[in-house]
């Protein structure tokens, strides 16, 4: 019996120039940290860091900084590690730790406190806030990013799917997990409540996607995790699984002339606590 889903990295990377568009969108948004006006290195968290990709464009951000990746998964953390722990270029240093989001505490203050598309896993993470909005420095941010397709045909299919009379018994409730993510007006409130400058917003992504059933296989690397995990071992369960997914979604998501067009929203928000040095709200261009 699996407690998580079992990660695979390199799937998840296949659709990897997609995946990173909302985190490099959310990115721009972070204003200056106080550090630079401090004089010193950033302290940085990356909640739900997965193969360390994304973590490593912080470093690009900022180049002295001391990033932390926190991740459950053994695979991403083997990932991550593998490609981008040690010294980055611009003189930082950047390591990767086993954390499951669900119950990190920040145990220093830290810059920016940051999340890229692993909350939606976190069903208590609107109650996680004020504590990592404390874990924040004078004039830290806390940034986020999530996932809001999760009414949308690839996962309302594959939640009718789960909980059918053939697959309710072995995988019912893996395809309905996500009720928990709050809209981002929910977001804004909850952390202006806590004292913070902050917006929230959302992006619908009309994706592009090419190949044959592409739409299957970018869920393989996200959604179908905790399906795939529970049925781990069994290949013809998970054949018989697939197919029938895969017929559903041929229906949902036809392909066009250039490819399948896939929408995806997606949900962001930045906070700022309050007080530190006085610093630019500078953004990227």
């Amino acid at each position: 019996m699996h407690s998580a889903p079992t990660w695979d990295p390199h799937q998840y990377l296949r659709h990897s120039h997609h995946r990173t568009r909302p985190f490099t969108d959310l990115l721009h948004r972070i204003p200056e940290l106080p550090a630079a006006a401090l004089g010193r290195p950033a302290r940085i968290a990356d909640i739900g860091c997965g193969p360390g990709n994304v973590t490593a464009l912080l470093a690009d951000r900022w180049p002295d900084a001391h990033i932390t990746g926190f991740d459950l998964s053994p695979e991403m953390l083997e990932q991550a590690e593998k490609h981008y722990a040690g010294t980055t270029p611009g003189g930082g240093w950047l390591d990767f730790r086993p954390a499951d989001a669900a119950h990190w505490t920040p145990e220093e203050p830290y810059d920016l406190i940051v999340s890229n598309a692993a909350l939606q896993w976190v069903p208590n993470h609107p109650e996680s806030l004020p504590l990592w909005v404390d874990g924040l420095a004078p004039g830290g941010t806390l940034a986020f990013q999530v996932p809001g397709n999760f009414t949308s045909p690839s996962h309302a299919l594959l939640g009718e799917l789960c909980e059918s009379p053939r697959w309710r018994h072995r995988v019912g409730g893996h395809g309905r997990r996500f009720v928990h993510i709050l809209d981002p007006a929910d977001y804004l409130t909850r952390l202006t409540d806590l004292g913070c400058e902050t917006e929230a917003w959302e992006t619908v992504y009309s994706q592009l996607l090419h190949g044959e059933d592409p739409v299957l296989d970018w869920v393989k690397g996200t959604a179908l995790r905790p399906v795939l995990t529970a049925l781990e071992g069994d290949d013809e369960a998970i054949a018989e699984f697939l197919d029938q997914y895969r017929d559903l979604l041929r229906k949902a998501y036809p392909p066009g002339p250039h490819g399948t067009v896939f929408p995806f929203r997606r949900i962001f928000a930045v906070a700022r606590k309050p007080g530190g040095p006085r610093i630019p709200h500078a953004r990227l261009p």
